[in-house]
């Protein structure tokens, strides 16, 4: 699964790299995104490539309850398509989460121990993510990250990892009117692992609240 990661880069860059036509003016850099907060995602609509901060944790339209977002943070690449909770936002609503690296937990003797996991140059790249619309007398738009099996770095760690897109595939991941299924699913597969690198850092990153440059240290 991806459960945290990092978006330090500055909005302006993230404007340029990622073609984005509608932007906040600032961000503040996050070093331990978790569940439930706002997250920087790339959506399409009008025409236009606008940066919005959606929920993570996707909440159907259909749900009753929104809490449900809180179980849907992660959406697997082998059922994303099919899935009731996922299906119609696979089809027609997905975006572009905006990161620039992310953490894993490897089973030890002692207990977790966290990785962080990123691009070799440090530059920041987009998870495949979907977004969906709920009301219920106020609009909450959600997401979720979608997952595939680890490349040669991340499965030191874990079984999973985020599907990273590459850029020539933006176009295309983000056209709502695009819902051929067979060349959708043929992205979600892992990043190429030489672009990759992965080092152990400190367990304060178990905390959300520990939200500072000290969490993405290489571990002493």
């Amino acid at each position: 699964m991806c459960g945290r990661y990092t978006l330090r880069t500055p909005v302006d860059t993230l404007v340029q790299q990622f073609e984005i036509n509608e932007s906040p003016s600032s961000l503040t850099p996050n070093y331990n995104v978790a569940p439930t907060q706002g997250v920087a995602a790339v959506i399409a609509e009008n025409g236009k490539r606008k940066l919005e901060m959606l929920q993570w944790g996707l909440i159907p339209s259909w749900a009753k309850d929104p809490e449900i977002g809180n179980k849907m943070i992660n959406a697997r690449a082998e059922t994303v398509a099919e899935k009731p909770s996922y299906r119609k936002a696979f089809k027609e609503r997905r975006c572009l989460i905006l990161a620039d690296g992310f953490y894993e937990w490897q089973k030890t003797d002692d207990g977790k121990q966290p990785f962080y996991i990123r691009m070799q140059d440090e530059s920041p790249f987009a998870f495949a993510g979907l977004w969906e619309s709920w009301q219920n007398g106020h609009e909450i738009r959600s997401c979720t990250i979608i997952t595939t099996s680890p490349n040669e770095v991340a499965a030191q760690v874990h079984n999973r990892m985020p599907v990273i897109l590459h850029p020539e595939d933006y176009e295309m991941w983000l056209d709502p009117d695009f819902d051929e299924r067979e060349p959708l699913t043929t992205l979600l597969k892992p990043y190429p692992a030489e672009a990759m690198e992965a080092y152990p850092v400190s367990r304060r990153v178990n905390r959300p609240a520990n939200n500072d440059p000290g969490v993405i240290e290489p571990a002493a």
